[in-house]
């Protein structure tokens, strides 16, 4: 069995529904009315122990609903959740023992206490046992690089500087299993390699399974070999990231520098862009895997020009994603 199994889970939300303004308020009063929004609908995946995995989709598309059900926040309303033998709805106070979680925009750290309260606070909560926390709070200070600032104030930290306290505190209990939403929000980009370079050090030493759902390309990228992908509450991808380019990105991009300047002639199925200008030197060749092969391109414009350099692009994995969230490629 897998670590994490969800078997065909679904969640609606009752929402209020009112006309706007003062009159609307008052019928809402007498007369409310609701409309049924459907969170999450039928998703179904595993995931093993140690896999990194990303979770993303556009916003409203169920990712903290379903977060939320794996760590016994939320039930759902149909289909079935077993997170390391555990359904965490029901057998909540046995089961956060086991899990970590990092919410971005919400810090468990108590705002006016030093870092380092807060944590002694989290070892009594979770009961762990000195020698763990001791071993547990040197090793993540040191490599989260956190010594000049544990002992200040949470209300003091920069953000960066409050989100690697907040991994640690989701950390110190030794979990197997972290879920993370919107890790590296606001952080800037030293901040961002220095926790995934820490989520990546932790997932190889440790084995903690971990599930991402961030906005940042970036951090699934450098961080996770499988993503799903999920709109409007239900699956669209579940499989590795280098298969998305295999799925869908089929578009392919050849930049090409000429000796001297020169016309092109127009190539069947191929899109010319001047990059400086027409008769320039620099230009852009774009088609579709599907329809030119490559090495007949680059054969066809060697034997017929001289060039300077030449450089093959495949598209960029956010680029393909966000054409996946607009429905620009078939799912």
């Amino acid at each position: 069995m897998s670590l994490i199994e969800v078997n065909e889970v679904s969640k609606a939300f009752r929402v209020s529904k009112r006309s706007a303004g003062i009159p609307g308020m008052l019928v809402n009063l007498v007369a409310p009315k609701y409309e049924k929004k459907q969170a999450v609908n039928r998703i179904s995946f595993s995931i093993e122990q140690g896999e990194m995995v990303g979770f993303i989709g556009p916003n409203g598309a169920g990712k903290s609903t379903t977060i939320k059900m794996l760590s016994g926040i939320l039930y759902p309303d149909s289909g079935s959740v077993r997170v390391d033998g555990y359904i965490p709805y029901r057998q909540r106070r046995e089961y956060v023992g086991n899990i970590g979680v990092v919410f971005g925009q919400k810090s468990q750290l108590q705002w006016d206490l030093p870092v380092l309260d807060s944590f002694e606070l989290l070892k009594a909560i979770y009961r762990i046992p000195e020698e763990v926390y001791q071993n547990n709070l040197s090793r993540f200070t040191e490599m989260l690089d956190m010594s000049g600032f544990i002992n200040q104030p949470v209300r003091q930290l920069s953000l960066g500087q409050r989100m690697r306290a907040d991994i640690v505190a989701a950390l110190l209990h030794s979990p197997r299993i972290v879920f993370f939403d919107e890790p590296t929000i606001g952080v800037d980009v030293v901040g961002k390699e220095t926790i995934r370079n820490f989520l990546c050090e932790l997932n190889a030493k440790d084995r903690v399974t971990m599930l991402f759902t961030t906005h940042d390309m970036q951090d699934i990228e450098k961080t996770c070999k499988r993503l799903i992908i999920i709109d409007k509450g239900a699956k669209v991808y579940d499989g590795l990231l280098s298969g998305i380019r295999r799925a869908y990105g089929t578009t392919r991009q050849v930049d090409v520098e000429f000796a001297g300047e020169c016309t092109v002639e127009p190539m069947e199925h191929v899109e010319i862009r001047e990059l400086d200008g027409p008769g320039g030197r620099k230009k852009r060749f774009l088609f579709e895997s599907r329809e030119v092969q490559i090495d007949s391109l680059m054969g066809a414009l060697l034997a017929r020009y001289a060039i300077r350099d030449l450089t093959v692009s495949e598209p960029e994995i956010e680029g393909l994603i966000r054409k996946i969230y607009n429905g620009e490629v078939a799912r």
